[in-house]
C-alpha cells in the first residue's frame, strides 16, 4: 500500500518529520511526500536515504514536487 504524505505549504523540518515519521511505522514499503519547495525536496530527500530508503522518483508540479520513495 502506498501512503501519501502531503507536507506542501509547511517549513522545514516539518515535511521531514512528517515523512519519517511514515517511514518509522514500519507499515508501508513506499511513500509518496508532496513538497512545494527545492529545501524540503532535499532534506527529505537526505532524511530519506539515511534511514535506508531511496528517492526512486521526482515528478515536478504546478504545487511543487512529487517524490516517491521506497523501502531499501
Amino acid at each position: 500500500m502506498k501512503v501519501t504524505v502531503d507536507a506542501r505549504g509547511l517549513s522545514c523540518p516539518q515535511p521531514v518529520i512528517m515523512a519519517l515519521g511514515e517511514m518509522k511505522k514500519g507499515e508501508n514499503e513506499e511513500l509518496v511526500v508532496l513538497v512545494d519547495t527545492d529545501t524540503s525536496k532535499e532534506n527529505v530527500s537526505r532524511a530519506a536515504a539515511s534511514q535506508g530508503w531511496q528517492v526512486s522518483e521526482i515528478i515536478e508540479e504546478a504545487q511543487g514536487y512529487q517524490l516517491t520513495i521506497k523501502k531499501g
